[in-house]
Parts: structure tokens; C-alpha cells; sequence
């Protein structure tokens, strides 16, 4: 199965990515930076699997 994103794909990985961060921090309220980046790597990962998951349920 060949799987291709193009730009829309990367746009919505980004904007879900970012709105996870948010959404963690208001909840967990991090108090170093190092749960700031487990949050946004977190938060990555869902995106891209997100992604990739309506991308696999779309072909």
C-alpha cells in the first residue's frame, strides 16, 4: 500500500498537533520544559497517526 500526504495532509497534521499541545497543557499545566516536550511529541504522534489512519480509511 503506497501511502502519499501532500501539503493538505501536512497542514492538517500541524494544526491537529498544535491544538493537542494546547489542549494537554491547559490540562496537565507542565511545570518544566521537559513535560512541555513529552506533550507536544505526544501530541505529534496523534496527529501523524490521525492522519495517517483517515488517509488508510479513505483509499
Amino acid at each position: 500500500m503506497n501511502l502519499h500526504l501532500h501539503n493538505a495532509e501536512i497542514v492538517t497534521i500541524i494544526a491537529l498537533a498544535l491544538l493537542g499541545a494546547l489542549l494537554l497543557a491547559l490540562r496537565f499545566r507542565p511545570a518544566s520544559w521537559k513535560g512541555i516536550v513529552v506533550e507536544a511529541l505526544a501530541a505529534n504522534a496523534a496527529a501523524i497517526a490521525a492522519v495517517i489512519a483517515f488517509e488508510m480509511l479513505m483509499a
